[in-house]
């Protein structure tokens, strides 16, 4: 049984009917029904939850081994072919499967138990991890052999990325949902914050391959805390039986609820266009301050320990506030162009700080939101289009980021990715509010500016219609 105050201690019913039914997606708009309102039980309240600790701790070992390999692969890539470009192709490889297939992962997501899912993945994962290493070890291995080794990750993680996001439910329940997202998140920014600073000092002294090797050992924590879970304790979903026009349904369901279908279209934008640190971070290195491998590692510590910090805070909010978002998503694209033109070598460094904070705030309260306004029925393939357009449009924008950051130098790279998260945050902004029948006030109170969401006034059209007709 669940351990703790408040713990589940019994299998929860099948909850098919758990998410909002709300239709205007109200800047203010959360939640408010009992068992889909925000954990009360504080900011590490779902590890509580037998299962939830198990996953956390394999999840956290985990994830350090797969920071440790993007700085290692990104590094080698980087040292084979001299170029970012070549940096971006690989990026690319690793989520173009996402592009290409990842709303159908979300249909085998929610046609599988997602427990027994989740085990085959993470297997695969390891064995993925496990031969870069022995290739780099060996002294064979050839930039394609890390490109196959990409593609070959992101088409595991096709089926992993919807089928884990829709298992957090499962083992936790609606009302610990938001809390047990940012404590996940908190987890890979923690791990963030180790993983990078080991992967830079392993590569300074024995090369990028222990990396990769370790990284695949490390996914014998995860499978382990997943054949340890009690099954009677998970809130199960039934699967969806097999049927036609299943994805078609997926994309009507979201295309129909303007709380689903903006988020996704801003975390697309930025996650396109705006998170391509891979890119930016090891031209910024090599190029304008001419540093080695455990510099790109402290960046990279920053930025995660910023996340860390943003995933913290919001495991301590109740709710997933649709004006948060927007305001995280503004204040994102907005910093990563004061950090492109930044000076010095310390004001950019710790200008990623905040850029860490307010990209895991778009992460977690898209990612919470979206899952709970979702038919649980459908939350597979609802959280592959998520992780599709958010992950998977790298490969378009990874190549092009690449090409301009060869061509015009990092900072021009890394400020026209700030300008298409600032002008998609503000135009989806400007969207929500008239969808929401909103309009933003800007005044001050006891001297300090204050920004409100009040009803938009009727047009004098619309109040002309809502006066009857007289004879």
């Amino acid at each position: 049984m669940s351990t703790g105050p408040g713990a589940d201690s019994a299998p929860a019913p099948n909850r098919h009917h758990d998410a909002p039914t709300t239709s205007l997606p109200h800047l203010d708009r959360s939640p408010k029904r009992g068992s889909e309102s925000g954990s009360k039980g504080g900011t590490f309240s779902s590890l509580r939850i037998r299962n939830y600790r198990l996953f956390a701790t394999g999840q956290v070992v985990s994830n350090t081994g797969t920071w440790m390999q993007r700085i290692a692969q990104d590094w080698l890539v980087l040292s084979i072919t001299g170029s970012s470009a070549a940096v971006g192709i690989t990026t690319a490889l690793q989520f173009l499967p996402l592009m290409l297939l990842g709303l159908y992962g979300g249909v085998i997501a929610d046609r599988c138990p997602k427990r027994q899912l989740v085990l085959v993945t993470q297997a695969a994962m390891a064995v993925t991890g496990l031969a870069l290493g022995v290739l780099t070890l060996t002294g064979h291995v050839q930039v394609w052999h890390v490109y196959l080794t990409a593609l070959a990750l992101g088409l595991v993680t096709v089926v992993d990325n919807p089928a884990r996001q829709a298992f957090l439910v499962e083992m936790v329940g609606p009302a610990d949902l938001r809390n047990a997202v940012s404590l996940n998140s908190a987890n890979f920014q923690s791990a963030r914050l180790v993983g990078p600073a080991v992967a830079g000092v392993l590569i300074s002294a024995v090369g990028s391959g222990w990396a990769f090797l370790l990284n695949g050992l490390s996914f014998a924590a995860p499978i382990a805390a997943l054949l340890l879970m009690r099954a009677s304790e998970l809130h199960k979903v039934d699967p969806t039986p097999r049927g036609k026009g299943q994805l078609r349904e997926g994309l009507q369901h979201v295309a129909s609820r303007p709380e689903l279908i903006w988020p996704i279209v801003l975390v697309g934008f930025i996650g396109t266009f705006g998170f391509n640190f891979p890119i930016w971070l090891t031209a910024f290195v090599n190029d304008v301050f001419h540093a080695d491998a455990s510099t790109y590692g402290l960046l990279n510590t920053l930025m995660a320990a910023g996340s860390l910090v943003g995933a913290l805070l919001a495991a301590r909010r109740g709710t997933s506030r649709m004006r948060l978002l927007v305001g995280a998503a503004l204040g994102f694209g907005l910093l990563e162009i004061t950090a492109a033109l930044a000076p010095s070598f310390w004001i950019f460094a710790l200008l990623l700080v905040p850029i860490g904070m307010c990209g895991l705030t778009i992460n977690v309260t898209a990612n919470s939101g979206i899952q709970l306004a979702a038919d649980p029925a459908m939350r597979g393939r609802v959280m592959s289009l998520f992780m599709m357009v958010f992950m998977g449009g790298t490969p378009l924008g990874a190549p092009l980021v690449g090409w301009v950051t060869d061509v015009y130098g990092p900072r021009v790279g890394f400020l026209a990715g700030g300008v298409v998260s600032t002008l998609a945050a503000t135009a989806i902004g400007l969207v929500l509010l008239r969808a929401g029948g909103l309009r933003m006030r800007v005044g001050f109170r006891r001297g300090q500016p204050v920004v409100a969401f009040v009803p938009r006034p009727p047009s004098r059209q619309e109040a002309e219609a809502r006066v009857p007709a007289t004879a």
